[in-house]
């Protein structure tokens, strides 16, 4: 079976010492359930694994009940040891509260309980973190499949991994359109609005929040103004509502607005978003063209090329916490630019040879990158760039 680099790193925070509550934490269906049930399973340490999925919302007891069965197991078979995990920790209303009573009650005991939370909103997650764990926890990101990986496990081609996104559940429906889009539409779409956003946020209007989703994917790679994304949509209220909404789909791992590269803070807030989703699924899922069509459709195809370059460096960003902009000024534009720690670092993407890159000469005349160069046409390939360690840039 396939295991991702996630692996290795799980794995060894539980062979290590007890200090740290293990916080694995990603988007919905990219395997996070998967990988930790791998460990567990080559792992020489008894475990329990419980999952929140179906448990009511305001059982905060059922933790300290999964918390006493795993210590009564421990007790009654003389282990030094045992793993307690839970998957989807962060339903249960005022989770981290409990956990952390019940891990602080084991390190006064000196039980040796090691512990690892896994939970697919990173919303509620780091606010249950920040709020009641902080110095108790070490996380783990996991986020979408990379081209690489999706080719090793499933054989996939480049052309289409950019046109279908990496979801590995979805690998097998790709070929059925209607099966691949059901799928991408309610295991991944609807289960994220409605399970991790609307569970915890106070929405005025989710059916706006769902239009929200549906035109920034379809419009993903490129700058879309609210006021025209207010145009769109009815009954869409204002600018900032519209802002807000995208900000909640950012923090759940399906679309984010990219803001304009600027060394003036005010100047990159007040900027057009350039819409990215976090899996290029998410946008062809509302494309009229099947692959063969888009194929052949030489400026479609360079959005889904724009796009899928965009979906993984999104993606990358999460994992490896750094930046993400674009950059545009007058008939000048980057593509992706990339930030780290002072470290800047501009990428143009060209599908064909018909694109100018004139932007990527003034950039470098402007800001002086780390490094700058072109993925796709007259550059890097997309298939290196898209297996490259992409934290060797800064």
């Amino acid at each position: 079976m396939y295991k991702r680099a996630e692996y290795q790193i799980i794995k060894g925070r539980l062979e290590e010492q007890r200090r740290f509550i293990q916080v694995v934490m990603g988007a919905r269906q990219i395997g996070k359930s998967t990988v930790v049930k791998q460990v567990l399973k080559d792992l020489e340490a008894p475990y329990q694994f419980f999952s929140a999925d179906n448990v009511p919302t305001m059982g905060s007891a059922w933790i300290s009940n999964c918390w006493a069965a795993v210590r009564s197991l421990k007790e009654s078979n003389g282990w030094e040891s045992i793993v307690l995990v839970i998957d989807e920790v962060q339903k249960i209303t005022n989770w981290s509260e409990v956990v952390k009573k019940e891990w602080d009650d084991d390190t006064f005991h000196d039980r040796n309980i090691k512990v690892l939370l896994l939970g697919s909103s990173r919303v509620l997650l780091e606010k249950g973190l920040s709020e009641s764990l902080a110095g108790r926890f070490e996380e783990i990101r996991m986020s979408h499949w990379s081209y690489r990986e999706m080719r090793e496990c499933f054989g996939l081609s480049l052309d289409r991994y950019l046109f279908y996104g990496g979801y590995p559940g979805a690998a097998s429906l790709i070929g059925d359109e209607d099966r691949f889009q059901q799928y991408i539409q309610s295991a991944i779409i609807e289960a994220t609005i409605n399970k991790d956003i609307l569970m915890d946020t106070p929405i005025s209007k989710p059916a706006l929040l769902r239009q929200t989703f549906e035109l920034g994917a379809a419009y993903s790679g490129e700058l879309l103004s609210l006021n025209k994304m207010l145009g769109s949509l009815q009954d869409a209220g204002n600018t900032a509502t519209l802002a807000g909404y995208i900000n909640l789909l950012g923090e759940s791992g399906l679309l984010c607005g990219l803001q304009k590269f600027s060394i003036d803070t005010a100047r990159r807030k007040a900027s057009i978003p350039k819409l990215q989703v976090y899996n290029n699924a998410l946008k062809m899922v509302y494309s009229p063209l099947t692959f063969e069509q888009a194929l052949l459709d030489r400026k479609a195809w360079g959005r889904i090329f724009e796009s899928g370059i965009g979906a993984y460096l999104v993606s990358q960003a999460f994992i490896h916490r750094f930046e993400v902009f674009y950059w545009r000024e007058r008939n000048d534009e980057v593509d992706f630019i990339l930030r780290k720690k002072g470290s800047v670092v501009a990428i143009e993407v060209k599908s064909n040879a018909e694109k100018r890159t004139e932007g990527l000469d003034k950039f470098r005349q402007l800001f002086h990158p780390t490094a700058s160069f072109i993925v796709g046409d007259g550059g890097i390939g997309a298939s290196e760039f898209l297996a490259m360690d992409i934290t060797k840039l800064f």
